[in-house]
């Protein structure tokens, strides 16, 4: 048995066509598995798993399905199990649905783009404007996850495809199975030996519910638990020097940046190139990554997160006040700036928004700090309602596709990307997007992206500023765990103590 100390509060759903939270994306890695997914040592190589291999054509894939495969049921994979799990996605239109979605996938024409060709294969087709590496990383995504239909439907109610059940019940191929969920109170799994891969060298899996982070660090310290998440830099240093335990640290591609809303006509000066370029040399980075927070997060300057395929590295800004001071005196800003800051309300979020607040007020901009439920601030920025935002990006696949669609692709058609919530009309870098997505060739792929990387991060209404670290705290017997750079890369089937 190997317990887990950590928050479940967020956890909504446990049927990966629905579930989009945190929690529940870890979950999904236990749980399911997908056609293809990325290789937990070098996660920008796609792996067959439920698949034996693909075959690429125009705008379509076409899978051979894994021989031998079974469910944690017992019952075979088949074609119908893959065209069932992708077609309920979309139908269902949950959380998670944009991200197939994006493949121009829709509850009105998802049957005509997923073909069973025999007992072993399946065609998948697309019609949006998108190379195949691309798709095949949408593919690794927890909502392309594939499930028992049998299993799925044989509870169904009011023809909601098993989603009722499913909420607190799996119906996959992972390498766990779930046991019991009880929610805001643990959830309980056992070893799923069937699962095809290796069997978990754990018997029983047990995520428990403790909200509050000292008491997580209280019950890995005596014993009580295996592992702890989501310990804040306090807690961290209470253990210091402790021989039970040891921590395990991880690259995430979890980015912190900040939002200037260049759509907001009240305040003028936040659609200003110059106050742009003026706040990147107004943020004490390195203070903020290793002393504020203490090593939980790095200095990073582009979307993109460091390990990422396309990354760029580069961080040439630092604190420079003299140096800001003087880009707003040319662009007549010189007599002083006042911004409306949102951020949410919990750690770190407040410990950030003040120290950039001081160092903003010492080249003459005053930042008003404005805290709120993350509700809430999603609210403004999807209305487009604030003024500047201290913010996060996670990336929905492991593809840069994802997050260069974000900062990076503003077409005006209807999609609220990250850059027409700024504001921000960008052709020719949205054309550049479009033209990345379609690029064959994986390293001339990477150098796309880091010029368009290069060009928001050297002027645009994002200043991106920081890459969180994962941090766990695991008993000394621990070993084999291993956190990749996404949210839903969490894997305990080679965990053992």
């Amino acid at each position: 048995m190997f317990v887990v100390a950590q928050s479940l509060d967020d956890l909504v759903s446990l049927d990966p066509a629905e579930g989009f939270e945190l929690s529940s994306l870890q979950a999904f890695t236990a749980l399911y598995q997908r056609l293809v997914q990325p290789d937990r040592n070098q996660p920008s190589i796609v792996r067959p798993v439920l698949a034996a291999n693909w075959t690429g054509g125009v705008r379509s894939l076409t899978f051979e399905l894994r021989p031998g495969a079974i469910f944690s049921s017992g019952n075979p994979l088949r074609p119908e199990d893959v065209i069932f799990s992708l077609s309920r996605a979309v139908r269902l239109n949950r959380a998670p649905a944009f991200i197939l979605n994006e493949l121009g996938w829709t509850a009105d024409n998802i049957d005509r783009h997923l073909l069973k060709l025999d007992d072993r294969r399946v065609q998948i087709t697309w019609s949006k404007d998108l190379g195949a590496p691309v798709v095949l990383n949408i593919l690794t995504a927890p909502v392309a996850s594939i499930m028992d239909e049998k299993e799925a439907l044989a509870h169904e109610a009011h023809a909601d495809a098993g989603n009722g059940w499913l909420r607190s019940h799996s119906a996959g191929s992972g390498p766990f199975k779930m046991r019991r969920y009880i929610p805001r109170e643990a959830l309980v799994l056992d070893a799923n030996v069937s699962s095809p891969g290796d069997a978990p060298l754990l018997k029983t899996l047990i995520l428990k519910n403790v909200p509050d982070a000292a008491t997580r660090r209280l019950l890995v310290e005596v014993g009580d638990a295996d592992m702890a998440r989501d310990l804040g830099p306090d807690q961290i240093d209470a253990l210091g020097g402790t021989p039970q335990v040891k921590l395990l640290k991880f690259p995430s591609a979890v980015i912190h940046y900040l939002l200037l809303n260049t759509a907001n006509r009240q305040n003028p000066a936040l659609a200003n190139p110059a106050l742009w370029e003026a706040s990147r040399w107004l943020i004490d980075y390195e203070g903020i990554a290793d002393k504020l927070l203490r090593g939980q997060f790095q200095v990073h300057q582009a979307f993109l997160a460091a390990g990422s395929p396309g990354s760029l590295d580069e961080t040439p800004y630092h604190l420079d006040v003299a140096r800001a001071k003087a880009i707003l005196e040319r662009a007549g800003l010189g007599q002083g700036v006042r911004i409306r800051l949102s951020v949410f309300n919990q750690p770190p979020y407040g410990d950030i928004a003040q120290s950039i607040q001081a160092t903003f007020a010492e080249g003459g901009i005053a930042l008003d700090i404005l805290p709120a439920e993350a509700s809430e601030v999603y609210s403004q920025i999807r209305s487009r309602a604030e003024e500047a935002a201290w913010l996060y990006w996670v990336p929905d696949y492991f593809d840069a596709n994802s997050t260069a669609s974000a900062f990076a692709l503003n077409l005006e058609d209807g999609t609220k990307t990250l850059a027409w919530r700024a504001g921000w009309q960008i052709p020719e870098l949205s054309a550049e997007s479009r033209a990345a997505a379609l690029e064959p060739n994986a390293e001339a792929r990477a150098t796309r992206y880091r010029a368009i990387e290069a060009s928001v991060q050297r002027s645009s209404p994002f200043v991106i500023a920081l890459q969180a670290r994962t941090v766990i705290v695991v008993r000394r017997p621990v070993t084999g765990y291993f956190q990749g750079l996404n949210a839903d890369m969490a894997y305990y089937d080679r965990v053992s103590k």
